[in-house]
């Protein structure tokens, strides 16, 4: 059976996405009572990180554990990735050695790569281009609190990052109305929105976008590796805080999401991040964890 990768959502179909949310759900349900199942026992994840973070280590290294197997935490300083090594001989080397690679770097050429040579799954940690594992426990997040978001009007507020491109493949998969608001000069890719003109629609006015919203998302003005440009984009982004003010206009029921870390009074204010009415963030944060079990089940127990 062909090797399955994961470096976007779209390397799931729909009906794959849907039933990954609800395995993810039942999961999270199955460890809370103490009966989380062990398929991944005597498997092994090597976690390859050009990119630090927190919440990604920390939920992929918590989920392959409670789910019976192991992981590999490699570094820039552990690997020769970073050394000059070819992508390629490391994906062969590797892959031979691990059951499963997660890879969190900067260029998607390089998980796509590295994916082209690897005898084993690759799950895309984070590129600069996407983040899907993010979406994963995003959609999850959704459905627990307000069910489908089929036919649901979705606004994300602020940079058309990597967290935006893979918002605007969800818009795709789940069929919901995808409103991105941006600075001029700071929208996803243009071919991308072109490609999937039918779900989604660019503007540069938050209040615009947020307007009778379900569900309103946003990350940092300035990512990992654009601190250079944090004090210039403080002021380009003024206008796209997410706030109590912004969300007025939204629906009564909206829920607001923010992958995380935030930089409270920039991209979203204090007191709508501590809003438990209306922000979910923990809830979204506690979710990498079951839908990436979810996904490691999916790619090994094929």
């Amino acid at each position: 059976m062909a090797i399955r990768h994961f470096l976007t959502l779209q390397d799931l179909s729909p009906s794959e996405l849907k039933g990954l949310i609800d395995r993810a759900i039942e999961l999270k349900k199955l460890h809370r009572e103490g009966k989380s199942p062990q398929p991944m026992t005597g498997k092994i994840l090597g976690m390859v990180f050009e990119k630090a973070s927190t919440r990604t280590r920390v939920s992929f290294e918590a989920g392959m554990a409670q789910l019976g197997g192991q992981s590999i935490f490699l570094s820039p300083r552990d690997t020769q990735l970073g050394r000059g090594e070819p992508i390629e001989d490391s994906a062969r080397v590797l892959s031979r050695m691990v059951d499963v690679v997660m890879i969190r770097t900067f260029g998607h050429e390089i998980v796509e790569r590295f994916a082209e040579y690897s005898r084993v799954p690759v799950i895309n940690g984070l590129t600069d281009a996407y983040h899907p594992c993010q979406l994963l426990a995003d959609l999850q997040t959704f459905v627990e609190h307000r069910g489908d978001p089929q036919g649901k009007v979705v606004a994300w507020v602020g940079d058309g990052n990597n967290m935006c491109q893979s918002f605007i493949n969800a818009a795709q998969m789940w069929d919901f109305e995808l409103r991105v608001a941006c600075p001029p000069g700071f929208e996803p890719d243009p071919e991308l929105v072109a490609a999937n003109a039918k779900w989604v629609t660019v503007v540069n006015d938050a209040r615009e976008a947020v307007k009778g919203a379900h569900w309103v998302a946003t990350d940092v003005w300035a990512s990992m590796g654009q601190e250079e440009e944090q004090k210039a984009r403080r002021k380009q982004f003024a206008d796209f805080q997410v706030n109590h003010e912004l969300l007025s206009g939204a629906a009564s029921d909206v829920i607001f999401m923010h992958c995380l870390p935030a930089h409270r009074g920039e991209e979203v204010s204090a007191d709508l991040l501590e809003d438990e009415k209306i922000s979910v963030v923990w809830d979204e944060a506690e979710n990498r964890l079951h839908a990436q079990k979810a996904l490691l089940e999916f790619l090994l127990e094929r």
